[in-house]
């Protein structure tokens, strides 16, 4: 083959890959398009007691919108839980946050201040209660907290208005046939650690850090919720209906169940927001939020339930229009 034949068809073939290039180029552009700016400004956050799972998921989530909208800037705010996180949000004191189904409902049905406002996100994972007492102690269910010096937890949190129900439930007047506790997580271990409390309530996601922590330093076991109990919480009526009986399973805290469940209520917790917080915002929060629970889960082992299927229900609360928006692009 001649010298000019070749120059020929190496032109040929250059301006045929620089041609199928161009096509490739085109059809990248059609099916993918432009990367959307993410949003910036500030926004606040409520998350929970230290050592709890909400101020522990919340600060992890920080770090996760950090790499998704680096412009946005994430104010947290400690809590006393669930009671005052619904608070903050309806009242402007607050963008975002983690609540307990059960409080969202009550503030609702309470009628508070721009309860109307109050949308969700996402639902994220359960709360489970749990009755922790030290391992020698004498009560052996609810009833027997009659006398008993108790840690009901913050006058503000989700386990406070559980508790108080139970204790109701089980005919025991939560302010005058105990003596109360206003201790969280950060601080009810050690009361009980220091023979300060005889119980302590907690509800939060499995496991908590600071029940943890409790396990390596103090012999404590966990006091059953029987069933019984969970069908006079549902007589009740109202926020009740999101209780709803369970058993925490044997991997919870090895150490101290040994094998064995424990029979107890759960209740969901969801995600949520106010309907004028913007939608594109909104939009992004829920897209890091489900994008980001694999990552959070090797801290955090509850965001691990956080499942894409389920996210959408995020009952007592309608669906904000920016979580809607991503619902929707992912939907197969």
């Amino acid at each position: 083959m001649s010298t000019v034949f070749r120059t020929i068809g190496r032109r040929r073939g250059l301006q045929g890959a620089a041609a199928g290039a161009v096509v490739l180029g085109l059809l990248l552009w059609w099916l993918l398009p432009l990367r959307e700016t993410p949003p910036g400004g500030t926004i606040t956050f409520s998350t929970g007691t230290l050592r709890g799972v909400y101020q522990e998921y919340g600060v992890r989530l920080r770090t996760a919108f950090a790499k998704d909208m680096p412009r946005l800037r994430v104010r947290l705010l400690t809590s006393d839980g669930s009671q005052e996180n619904v608070t903050r949000v309806a009242t402007g004191k607050a963008d975002f946050t983690i609540a307990a189904a059960d409080a969202v409902e009550t503030y609702e049905l309470e009628h508070g201040p721009g309860a109307d406002r109050l949308r969700g996100v996402a639902r994220l994972y359960d709360d489970y209660i749990q009755l922790v007492v030290p391992r020698g102690s004498s009560i052996r269910s609810v009833a027997d907290l009659r006398g008993k010096r108790v840690v009901v937890g913050p006058p503000q949190s989700g386990v406070r208005l559980i508790a108080e129900r139970l204790l109701r439930a089980a005919g025991i007047d939560p302010h005058r046939d105990i003596r109360p506790l206003a201790d969280g997580i950060d601080t009810g271990p050690g009361r009980l650690r220091q023979g300060a409390a005889d119980a302590f309530f907690w509800s939060g996601g499995l496991p908590t850090d600071g029940l943890t922590r409790l396990a390596d330093t103090f012999p404590f076991r966990f006091v059953p919720i029987e069933g019984d109990l969970v069908a006079r919480l549902h007589a009740e009526g109202g926020a009740t209906r999101y209780y709803r009986a369970t058993n925490m399973p044997e991997s919870a805290y090895p150490k101290v169940q040994q094998g064995s469940t424990v029979p107890t209520i759960a209740v969901s917790n969801v995600l949520i927001t106010r309907a004028d917080v913007g939608e594109r915002l909104t939009e992004w929060v829920t897209r890091t939020v489900i994008k980001s629970r694999d990552g959070i889960g090797a801290h955090v082992h509850s965001a691990q339930l956080v499942d894409l299927r389920t996210a959408i229900y995020t009952d007592p609360l309608a669906l904000h229009e920016g979580a809607r928006r991503y619902y929707r692009s992912v939907k197969p």
